[in-house]
C-alpha cells in the first residue's frame, strides 16, 4: 500500500483559509436599477432588424428551431433602364419576432446572409403583457441603433480572408510580368526549326 504524503487534515485546513478569505473580504453588490451593470463585448439581448438589407429570402424563419419569426412579402416591378424586361424585387411587408418563444439561438443571424439581423446588448425589454414581446420590424428598427459597432481585428490573428484575397490580387500583377509573345523573325522556317 501507498502511503499519503503531507499530513492528516491538511486538505481541510486549506479549504477553511480559503473560507475565512472570503469571509473577512467586503461584498459589494451592485444596485441594478441605479447602477448599470457592465456587460461582456458579445452579450446577447435583442435582435435588431436593417431592414434595407433584408431581401426576404426567409433563411432566418425556416432555420429558426422555435418557429418565432413571422415574414410576409410581396413582388413589385422594377424597370431597369436597358433591360429587355422588368425585374421583380420583394417587398417585406411584415417581420415580427416573437420574443416570448425566442431561445436567443442566434440562428437567425448567424445563416442571414445579407447582414439584416444583429444582436444588441440591450435586456431591458420586459413587459407586462406577454403579446407586446411580439416585436415588429419598426419596433426590430429601432434596436439598430444600439447595436456596438464589430470589434476591431486582433493584430496577431490570422487575416480576414477579404484581406487575404485582396492582398494576393493586389501582389499578383506587380509578381509577374506580363507574358510577352515571340513574334518568328521574317524569313525564319515554319515548323520550329532554328534560323539559318
Amino acid at each position: 500500500m501507498s502511503e499519503r504524503s503531507g499530513v492528516p487534515g491538511e486538505g481541510l485546513v486549506k479549504g477553511l483559509a480559503v473560507t475565512l478569505k472570503t469571509m473577512t473580504r467586503r461584498s459589494t453588490t451592485q444596485q441594478y436599477p441605479d447602477v448599470a451593470p457592465e456587460l461582456p463585448p458579445r452579450s446577447r439581448g435583442v435582435i435588431a432588424l436593417l431592414e434595407e438589407n433584408c431581401t426576404v429570402c426567409m433563411l432566418c424563419a425556416r432555420e429558426c428551431p422555435d418557429w418565432c419569426i413571422y415574414i410576409d412579402s410581396h413582388k413589385e416591378e422594377v424597370v431597369v433602364p436597358g433591360a429587355a424586361r422588368p425585374r421583380q424585387r420583394n417587398v417585406l411587408d411584415k417581420f415580427d419576432i416573437d420574443f416570448s418563444l425566442c431561445m436567443y439561438c442566434g440562428i437567425c443571424i448567424e445563416v442571414c446572409p445579407f447582414d439584416a439581423l444583429y444582436w444588441t446588448p440591450e435586456f431591458e425589454y420586459a413587459e407586462y403583457d406577454i403579446k407586446d414581446l411580439l416585436h415588429d420590424k419598426d419596433h426590430l428598427g429601432e434596436w439598430m441603433a444600439t447595436v456596438p459597432p464589430p470589434p476591431a481585428h486582433d493584430p496577431h490573428g490570422d487575416p480576414s480572408k477579404e484581406e487575404t484575397t485582396a492582398a494576393r490580387k493586389a501582389a499578383a500583377p506587380a509578381a509577374r510580368p506580363a507574358p510577352t509573345r515571340l513574334r518568328p523573325e521574317p524569313g525564319a522556317e515554319q515548323g520550329g526549326g532554328a534560323p539559318s
